[in-house]
């Protein structure tokens, strides 16, 4: 196996044992959201650190979207992967077009565009959301009015 194919087994394990462990906590930038993970070190004390020196902060969570309900315009300090665990989820980038994403899809998000997301479906939108910040840079940016 190469060591791309390793690291994303052990980053899968370990995002289910984080499942299997985890309890139920309310994040600040969603209203439904279920933290897995939030660390700045490697399972065995490691400073995470990003090629360069910057420092890593990883924080992978569950962000829950109840049918029809929508997120606030906002867009991310932070790159985020996210993977689309159950539900359909349509993306309003304004000026960038929509995109509609359904249970299995994954994306790296915008991340200097505000953005919209609309539960479209018939059931809640399930969303694992991992978030590479460091520096204390703000994962969601709220648009003022």
């Amino acid at each position: 196996m190469n060591g791309v194919k390793c690291r994303v087994v052990s980053l899968f394990a370990a995002f289910a044992l984080v499942l299997a462990c985890a309890a139920t906590l309310y994040a600040d930038d969603y209203a439904q959201s279920k933290v897995l993970l939030e660390t700045n070190q490697s399972v065995i004390g490691e400073a995470l650190t990003y090629p360069g020196g910057g420092e890593a902060n990883i924080k992978a969570m569950i962000v829950v979207l109840p049918v029809g309900e929508s997120t606030v315009l906002h867009k991310h300090g932070v790159p985020l992967y996210a993977y689309i665990l159950a539900g359909d989820l349509e993306l309003d980038y304004g000026p960038a077009g929509k995109r509609i994403y359904h249970t299995g899809d994954s994306f790296m998000e915008a991340m200097d565009q505000f953005h919209k997301g609309t539960n479209v479906g018939t059931e809640a939108v399930q969303i694992l959301a991992v978030f590479m910040g460091g520096n204390e840079q703000p994962l969601v940016i709220q648009q003022q009015p």
